[in-house]
């Protein structure tokens, strides 16, 4: 297929230089006889001249396809323009001269008009030479950008890694800690939440090299891990799940909402005995994919706490890396409840 478009390519380009060709010819033939040239040698100067022209403005765009001249040798371009119009003007000297050397008329004319043609020649050159600087300028400037937007973009990957990677640990120490716990006590709970934890882990790896799964598959992993805090925290966890009817196959960044409900049991379980429930609805509301993720709050507990806000920073760092948008994550807290809604951008 890649060699047919070439093919095709260099067909055009041959189409389109032939008809540049015969206009020009043509043109030029009429102006010549219009100088008081016959029809013959009008033609053949024609021929000629534009044939070797030809010639000049070929070697011009080869010379600089293998040599393009730095910033500052920039005379060195119109060096070559007087260099390969000079070789052009002797040779279509020559050809003529050898071809009417029997013709003094046309001869003195060829002769008076040779500084016009050098002129042209030069002219034509020169023109050449400045479209191919221009086209090898923007050649360069678009290889930079490029550059640069890979550059930014592994970057960005590097830091959206780095996010995920920082997640990880505090979640598996706490587990843990909890299967340490419980593997004296209850080793039957320890060995289901070793295996939850395994299973958990194995689906966090597979996801770090997508940019993004559907809901379905991010509530799947996300139930996982609500499994292990479960067995951590036993009836004390109260999850509802409210998921709207046709939102499944939206897009969303994986591992996007564990740290968030992560922060949700953290400041609603731990430091109270009390049970607690956490709501999470989900809604697909035009263009944008709603999650709201509620959890009960109690200021004095939290000031004792402490906490570093880590969880949410993260997801709004990675939402900013992902969409260029800082108002994707927003928080608030309402009497006693703590909320923290998400809008994921669904491409149209």
């Amino acid at each position: 297929m890649l060699k047919n478009q070439l093919t095709y390519s260099i067909k055009q380009f041959l189409l389109v230089y032939l008809a540049w060709w015969l206009a020009w010819a043509f043109i030029q033939t009429l102006v010549l006889h219009r100088m008081l040239l016959a029809w013959q040698p009008a033609i053949i100067d024609a021929v000629v001249t534009n044939t070797f022209l030809a010639l000049a403005c070929l070697s011009t765009i080869l010379l600089y396809r293998y040599y393009q001249p730095g910033a500052g040798n920039r005379l060195y371009r119109l060096l070559f323009a007087i260099c390969i119009t000079v070789l052009f003007c002797n040779a279509i000297k020559w050809v003529l001269i050898y071809v009417f050397a029997q013709n003094t008329v046309y001869l003195t004319f060829l002769e008076n008009s040779m500084p016009l043609r050098f002129v042209f020649s030069f002219l034509m050159v020169s023109f050449v030479s400045v479209l191919n600087w221009l086209w090898n300028s923007l050649q360069e400037q678009n290889n930079q950008i490029k550059r640069k937007n890979e550059a930014e973009q592994m970057v960005k990957e590097a830091e959206l890694a780095k996010l995920r990677q920082q997640l990880q640990p505090h979640f598996l120490f706490n587990s843990l800690n909890s299967i340490s716990a419980l593997a004296g006590s209850r080793p039957d709970e320890a060995r289901r939440m070793i295996q939850q934890l395994s299973d958990f882990l194995r689906g966090t790896l597979k996801k770090d090299e997508q940019n993004t799964v559907s809901l379905s598959e991010e509530l799947n992993h996300l139930k996982l891990y609500l499994e292990i805090e479960k067995v951590r925290f036993g009836e004390r966890l109260e999850v509802d799940l409210q998921v709207q009817e046709g939102s499944s196959a939206a897009l969303i960044p994986p591992l996007l909402l564990q740290p968030i409900v992560e922060n949700a049991i953290k400041f609603g379980l731990y430091g109270t005995t009390d049970n607690v429930k956490v709501l999470i609805i989900v809604e697909l509301q035009k263009a944008n994919l709603k999650i709201e993720i509620r959890n009960p709050f109690d200021p004095e507990l939290q000031s004792r706490q402490g906490g570093t806000g880590f969880g949410l920073s993260s997801v709004q760092r990675r939402l900013y890396l992902l969409y260029s948008r800082n108002d994707l994550l927003h928080t608030e807290k309402e009497e006693k409840t703590f909320i923290t809604q998400l809008k994921i951008p669904q491409a149209k």
